[in-house]
């Protein structure tokens, strides 16, 4: 997997104050990547589609 380049996408739920600061973006395989905003350098975590979807899935279950 690799991140398809310039599609870092920020939460809408991140904020000016340094909360929930999540960002997204989209891998060659169709899956995706997770990092936190305020520290980019720290790295990021690929999951493939099946996994991603499973997750939004159960986030949107859950009403978060």
């Amino acid at each position: 997997m690799s991140i398809v380049e310039g599609t870092w996408k920020k939460s809408s739920y991140s904020n000016q104050t340094g909360g929930e600061c999540v960002e997204v973006a989209a891998t060659s395989d169709h899956g995706a990547a997770v990092r936190d905003t305020r520290d980019r350098g720290a790295g990021h975590l690929e999951m493939p589609s099946t996994e991603w979807a499973a997750f939004v899935a159960a986030v949107r279950t859950a009403g978060l």
